[in-house]
């Protein structure tokens, strides 16, 4: 299957002979991913395991998978923590798994350093840590993007999903971290259909702190000084939801203390975007309170 370059690779004919040898399995969790799902596969073709994981797509996604010689799982989609912990299960041929969205694609370089890490990293290592990069309008949201840092490499075993809603990956033991980048293309489908999505998105955000799932205690120190990104992540969401006026707060916070300007029209507009999600999380969780539609 051809591989395509990703924005900012460079690989050599020696790199890309490297990234032949498989020792990762790959999972991909897919709904309806006919559009991006034929680029996943083709960025992750050096793996001979790869498997996609399937929530009942309505579209051709899991003919896609299969004519590509994916191994095809499905399960009733409850909700992403549960959901991804499930695909955990599956029976990996490699004790490394590289975890990756449809519309996410592994630069070569990526690929290629995921390789030589699992054969050179300590045995009590469980997973690494990289970078991601979201584009929007063909820009990199350099400084719009918010949460840049994901595991995504990880030994299934030690590893376990928690929040029903942008769920968060803990793992058990010590992580390391890798120098390329994964790119993301989160507006693949349009912007229509980012706004679709986010609209679910903020529904279960919304039931969720009205449920007071979230963390109870939240510690500003936490928040700001906390070694582990998660962990920080975990208490800045818990204290941003108890502020009041969040949606222009984010907005501010984005485009001047992150540097979303900086990014040009694409960062603007991102910015813009996620504003109006954290409105609609504020208008959901008010309806909720009193007492629903």
């Amino acid at each position: 299957m051809p591989y395509s370059l990703s924005a900012g690779t460079s690989a050599s004919s020696d790199t890309i002979a490297q990234v032949t040898t498989p020792a990762i399995s790959v999972l991909i969790l897919t709904k309806n991913e006919e559009r991006d799902l034929p680029g996943a596969l083709a960025s992750v073709a050096w793996s001979d395991d790869i498997h996609v994981f399937d929530s009942h797509s309505a579209d051709a996604t899991v003919e896609i998978a299969r004519a590509a010689g994916a191994h095809v799982h499905t399960r009733v989609f409850d909700d992403y923590a549960t959901h991804r912990n499930a695909a955990f299960a599956l029976p990996f041929k490699y004790s490394w798994v590289f975890l990756l969205d449809a519309d996410e694609r592994p630069t070569l370089d990526l690929s290629v350093e995921m390789q030589r890490v699992v054969s050179e990293a300590p045995a009590n290592t469980t997973g690494f840590r990289l970078r991601r990069r979201d584009f929007l309008f063909g820009t990199w949201l350099k400084h719009a993007q918010i949460s840049p840092y994901y595991i995504r490499l990880v030994r299934p075993e030690r590893a376990r999903y928690t929040r029903a809603i942008n769920e968060v990956l803990e793992v058990d033991g010590p992580i390391a971290e890798l120098i390329h980048p994964l790119d993301h293309y989160p507006f693949s489908k349009g912007i229509a259909h980012w706004i679709a999505k986010h609209n679910i998105y903020s529904t279960m955000e919304a039931e969720l702190i009205y449920r007071q799932q979230g963390l109870k205690n939240p510690s500003l120190r936490a928040a700001l000084g906390d070694p582990d990104f998660h962990t920080r992540r975990l208490h800045q969401k818990a204290i941003f939801y108890r502020l009041p006026g969040r949606p222009l707060i984010k907005w501010c916070y984005m485009m001047f203390l992150r540097g979303a300007v900086l990014d040009g029209a694409a960062g603007i507009a991102y910015a813009t975007l996620q504003s109006i999600y954290e409105y609609m999380i504020v208008l959901k969780t008010k309806e909720l309170r009193r007492g629903g539609a």
